[in-house]
């Protein structure tokens, strides 16, 4: 799963968004390291509701222009759940074998 689609399911988990929302909610989620954009994101949520991982939830009239919000499916929760597991899991392996190349201070005092 790529980044985008992990950060958009993992906005929608909360509650249904509307585009802008989600564009804000990514990058707050990465810390800025992810701006979503435009064309990326409606790729994206086209192909989520494709895939039955989100669906409309509703739309509204917002200064005259209309908000889409889209809600996360059962199966989005399934895949976000399924998906940060493996994240959880491989961040826990490179973590383990960067503290097993570290080498440890020594321990003890030293007595003169």
């Amino acid at each position: 799963m790529s980044e985008q689609t992990f950060l958009v399911l993992t906005a929608l988990a909360d509650e249904p968004m509307h585009g802008y929302g989600i564009v804000r909610a990514a990058e707050e989620l990465s810390e800025g390291q992810v701006r979503l954009r435009v064309g990326t994101l409606y790729g994206a949520l086209d192909r989520l509701v494709a895939d039955g991982l989100i669906e409309p939830d509703r739309e509204e009239i917002h200064q005259g222009r209309l908000r889409r919000y889209y809600r996360i499916t059962d199966a989005g929760l399934s895949e976000l759940v399924t998906e940060g597991s493996r994240r959880e899991a491989s961040a826990r392996v490179a973590l383990d074998r960067v503290r097993a190349r570290r080498p440890r201070p020594e321990t003890g005092g030293s007595t003169a």
